[in-house]
């Protein structure tokens, strides 16, 4: 029995690498087993050529499938057409190894779709649209539009228990109970390095987030009730700045949406023991924050050691700093 289980990983072996180094040679090996199967790719594959690349799909061993995967991948988009049939496959294994396919040429798009975007718009884009394209290059299956309905939701209950033209500091104190508190959102002070904190989606799931996507969820209601709210990058912190014609506050997300004057803003610059300036105060475009929390991403990835992803954020900040 062992001489024969030997004998049979050999063949499966050998099969593997037929058709990995070129689909068409299987089908002449098998019909013709005297000859010498060609390894060379023609580049296309015809219907059975794909149907057993596929199949192999449902071998369990590690080797075999990043074999196999490679194989598919480098056909290109038209690849996910193939396994996406088997996305729903009663074979766990083949399930999940088509799902890993799909998400990868998902997630191509998606980086595609983000590149598109920050080459094309100008310095004040559509910054929620920004953060969920940038949430899809991680997560590519999620719905934008029922983020982009959440959000209205909030604003929504939100509108219902301000008074948009009453006190500033009252409007500031009943968003900070709402989204604090009765919604549960915080800083994430234990995990500083989880990638979840710097997606928008995530954050919203989670209700938990780094300075600036919460900063970021926080202006993105603001800018739903019409309040005049900006983004201000202080050196090693994020926070949000309300500002009228007679007003100037401050507003901290990270930390429950704590109220600060501009004094308290001073201070925090100094106490990093870095010379403050008035440019640190200036409200950020939508390119910067975007910028920012790429930046921030980058870092994660690189603490993290994940290549893969510091490459892609890598071309995120460069098409950013255009």
């Amino acid at each position: 029995m062992i001489v024969q289980a030997a004998a049979l990983r050999k063949c499966l072996t050998i099969k593997i690498k037929i058709v990995v180094e070129g689909a068409e040679a299987l089908w002449q090996f098998r019909i013709s087993p005297m000859s010498s199967p060609t390894t060379k790719s023609s580049g296309k594959l015809d219907e059975k050529q794909v149907r057993a690349l596929v199949s192999l799909l449902a071998d369990d061993d590690p080797a075999v499938y990043r074999t196999v995967r490679q194989k598919i991948v480098s056909c290109g988009p038209i690849a996910a057409q193939w396994v996406g049939q088997h996305r729903l496959s009663n074979d766990p294994v083949l399930r999940r190894h088509a799902q890993e396919i799909i998400q990868y040429f998902s997630r191509q798009e998606a980086d595609t779709q983000l590149l598109a975007f920050c080459l094309t718009q100008g310095e004040d884009f559509d910054l929620e649209h920004g953060a969920l394209l940038l949430a899809r290059t991680q997560y590519p299956e999620i719905n934008l539009e029922a983020y982009s309905a959440l959000l209205d939701h909030l604003a929504g209950e939100l509108r219902e228990r301000l008074d948009l033209n009453g006190d500033p500091v009252r409007t500031l104190s009943v968003m900070a109970d709402y989204l604090f508190v009765e919604k549960g959102f915080a800083g994430d002070e234990t995990n500083f390095h989880d990638p979840e904190n710097s997606y928008l989606n995530r954050v919203l799931d989670r209700r938990k987030g780094s300075h600036i996507s919460l900063s970021v969820v926080y202006l993105l209601l603001a800018r739903r009730l019409r309040l005049p709210v900006a983004g201000i990058g202080l050196p090693g912190h994020f926070v949000c700045r309300y500002q009228s014609s007679r007003q100037e506050i401050y507003i901290d997300p990270f930390r429950k949406g704590r109220l600060l004057s501009k004094a308290d803003c001073v201070k925090y610059v100094a106490k990093l023991r870095h010379p403050f300036e008035e440019s640190c105060l200036a409200p950020m475009s939508a390119r910067r924050i975007l910028l920012k929390i790429c930046v921030n991403l980058h870092q994660i990835y690189t603490h993290l050691k994940s290549p893969a992803h510091s490459e892609r954020l890598q071309r995120y900040l460069v098409a950013l700093a255009k």
